[in-house]
Formats: structure tokens, C-alpha cells, sequence
């Protein structure tokens, strides 16, 4: 039976059809005179009695009321371009790390002109696999010619189905069609690290740079942490006294936008981290060539970081390019014969390296800043296995081999 609602929501019906119930609003006329109309179906959980879903149907019927008095009500009719849009105003402004938003800003140009006129209620799951066949045909990556890599890929994925996620718990559309289909498949690659004696002639070519990147390198060797953690770090987090480096943000890059400031990757990679002795000392001398820099630059050192001072900025005080750290370790491994390796295998060869050494999975997992062990299983599975395989013939040589030699 319809229900009188206010001037401005004329009326409300429940129709049953199936298993589900399609409630309909009446919202007034438009300019020209056509009435309004806002829908959306609601279908009962499994399991509840008929007395429970005619209680919780009057329940629906109530918050879609509000929803359309308020104004704040969208339908399945709208656009998937109109509602990522007003996702990124409501949500992702709020909720996103800045690095994920833009992110998420640049994926949405390709994803609007393939899925972008398509309406959230008609938007099927062939819809997206089209999409992503499509990203990975040869002429999509304009750097190499070929497709967009199965990473990148899933990151277009990841997008979506966050969109449309939001559509579901907004009860704009019933179910997230991102979700029947399996996200694209990323190959697992192998772990590109240095093993005990690439580690220690790095260690050795090291010391023959600038201070500032011997200090880099050797922090991002001993210490695990990511880059923008590393170029995120302030004088402050260091705590000379107890030997701790405490990481609490991150400093990124983004074109039109420049350096910025942005938290960390997850809560638990805000973390303290013990360094030795002799790291705390290479910062110590650091500090005193960056002040007598400071000091020769007098006011043309940058006074807009005055109260965040970085470790690692260009010569006029400014933050450091997330680029340059990559930029001169290329140039050393090169002038020194060293095969080619990213910045981020550093993080990867002090992982490995604490494992080899017996460090225990938490150990390492809390020292990388991982958000669940689990992670760190799954990236260093291998290392993990040849570990526990070293520690058994360990023990079979101190408590069986040599009794059976003796």
C-alpha cells in the first residue's frame, strides 16, 4: 500500500518480485512536468523468517524515505563517470592516502572513456574483462609500445571494484560486479636482492660518496625501510640517545603537485626502528655538513620547511627528489661494475640478509613495516624455507653427526 510521505516525496511502494522487494518513491515533477521517480531493490538475507523480513522491509522503506527526502539519494541509473566522481568528493578525498587518490585520479581517465557512460545498474562483469583485455593489447603502454603490465593492470581493478564497492554499501546497486570476476593475475617475480657478498662490496664502494648519499644508502641497506619513508624522515625522529629511527611519514611526488608530505603505507609501518652505533655517527657527521651548509646559504636556505626539517633535501634546503636517490645509485654500480639493481632491492637485501642471519618472521615483518606477517611469508617464502632448512642441519650437526662421528 502506498505511504504519504512529505510535499516533497509524494508516495512509496513495495512491490515483491522474486526473492527481492523494489521500492519505489515519487519525488515530486521536473520542469517539464514528469514526475520523478527514485527505485532501489532490497532482497532479505538467507534465513529470516517471514515476521523478521516484514519488520526489516518496513525498516528499508523508512531509511529510503530519508534518503530521498534528503536529497541524498542516488539510483542505479547514474553513470559509473557521475558516481566516481562524487566517490572521489565524499570518499576518497577523506578516506585515500593522497598517493593512492591521484593515483586512482589518473586510472580514471582510461577507465571513463571505456566503462564511464555505462549506468551502475547495467554495468556487467564482461563490461570490466573487456576493459582489461583491452588495457593489455600492444600500443597501451606508450613508453614501450606493448600493453599495460599485469600489475597495472590490477591496479585499474582495484579502482573500480573500490568504486563500486561504496555504490553497494551506499545502496545505490544491490551487488559489485568487480566482485564476480577473478582480479587480474600478477606473475610472482623473483626477489631481486644482493646476496652476503654483493651486500658487502656495496657496503664498500659506499663509503667513497658524498656523504649525504652514503648516509642514503647505507640507512636503506641497514634499515629496510621504503623509500618515501627514508625521504619522509625529519631530525626529530631520530633519537641519538636511545639508537632509534622512527618513521611516521612519507614524502612522494606527483606531477602538477610536486613533493608533498603523506602518512605512511598502513598504520603499522608508522614504527621505531633500532640502527647501530656506527649509523648513528654517519648522522651525526651529516648533520653538521648540512648545517654548515645552512649556514653558508644564510637566507637563501628554504624557509618553507623551516619547521619540518628534512634529512635529505637539494642544496637550497628543499626536499629531495623521490628520483635522485635512484638516479645516483644507478651512477655507483655503474662506476663500479656492479650489475644494475633497483632502490627497492635494498629493502629487499636487508630482508633477506635478516633471514639468513635467524632472524624470526615477526622480527622481520615488524622491522619492514608489513601491516600482517603473512606478507612477509608470502614475499620471502623462499628465503623463509632455505632458512629453516639451514637451522635443521644446524641442529642435526650438533646433536645427531657429531655423536655419530665421535
Amino acid at each position: 500500500m502506498p505511504r504519504l510521505l512529505d510535499e516533497r516525496t509524494v508516495f512509496l511502494t513495495a512491490e515483491k518480485r522474486g526473492n527481492a522487494y523494489r521500492l519505489t518513491a515519487s519525488a515530486g515533477y521536473d520542469s517539464t512536468g514528469k514526475q520523478i521517480r527514485k527505485t532501489m531493490t532490497w532482497r532479505p538475507a538467507p534465513g529470516l523468517t517471514e515476521k523478521q523480513i516484514a519488520k526489516e522491509l518496513e525498516r528499508q522503506k523508512v531509511l529510503f524515505d530519508e534518503r530521498v527526502k534528503s536529497g541524498q539519494f542516488l539510483d542505479g541509473n547514474i553513470r559509473f563517470q557521475d558516481f566516481a566522481e562524487q566517490w572521489f568528493r565524499d570518499y576518497g578525498r577523506e578516506h585515500l592516502r593522497e598517493r593512492t587518490y591521484l593515483r586512482y585520479v589518473e586510472l580514471s581517465k582510461r577507465t571513463y572513456a571505456a566503462i564511464g557512460h555505462i549506468r551502475l545498474d547495467k554495468l556487467q562483469p564482461h563490461h570490466l574483462l573487456e576493459f582489461y583485455k583491452q588495457l593489455a593489447e600492444p600500443g597501451q603502454n606508450k613508453r614501450t609500445g606493448g600493453g599495460l603490465a599485469p600489475k597495472t593492470i590490477k591496479h585499474y581493478h582495484t579502482f573500480i571494484s573500490s568504486v563500486l564497492e561504496r555504490a553497494v554499501k551506499w545502496q545505490v546497486i544491490q551487488d559489485n560486479p568487480a566482485r564476480r570476476i577473478d582480479a587480474p593475475k600478477v606473475d610472482r617475480v623473483a626477489i631481486e636482492h644482493m646476496d652476503d657478498k654483493q651486500a658487502i662490496r656495496f657496503m664498500e664502494i659506499v663509503q667513497d660518496e658524498p656523504i649525504e648519499y652514503r648516509v642514503i644508502f647505507t640507512m636503506l641497506l641497514i634499515t629496510g625501510m621504503r623509500r618515501g619513508e627514508l625521504l619522509g624522515l625529519e631530525w626529530p625522529d631520530i633519537d641519538f640517545e636511545n639508537g632509534v629511527v622512527h618513521i611516521r611519514r612519507t614524502s612522494q611526488y606527483a606531477a602538477g603537485r610536486g613533493i608533498y608530505t603523506d602518512t605512511t603505507k598502513t598504520e603499522q609501518s608508522k614504527r621505531p626502528l633500532s640502527v647501530p652505533a656506527e649509523l648513528l655517527d654517519l648522522l651525526r657527521q651529516y648533520r653538521a655538513c648540512q648545517n654548515e651548509q645552512r649556514l653558508r646559504l644564510g637566507d637563501a636556505w628554504s624557509s618553507e620547511w623551516a619547521d619540518h626539517p628534512r634529512l635529505f633535501t637539494k642544496a637550497d634546503g628543499r626536499p629531495m627528489h623521490p628520483n635522485t636517490p635512484y638516479k645516483e645509485l644507478h651512477k655507483l654500480l655503474e662506476r663500479n661494475g656492479m650489475d644494475a639493481v633497483s632502490l627497492h632491492s635494498l629493502r629487499h637485501t636487508n630482508a633477506t640478509l635478516l633471514i639468513g642471519s635467524g632472524a624470526d618472521v615477526r622480527t622481520v615483518s615488524g622491522r619492514l613495516g608489513h601491516s600482517q606477517t603473512s606478507t612477509t611469508l608470502n614475499i620471502y617464502a623462499e628465503f623463509l624455507q632455505s632458512a629453516d632448512k639451514a637451522a635443521s642441519e644446524t641442529l642435526a650437526d650438533t646433536l645427531l653427526r657429531k655423536k655419530a662421528g665421535g
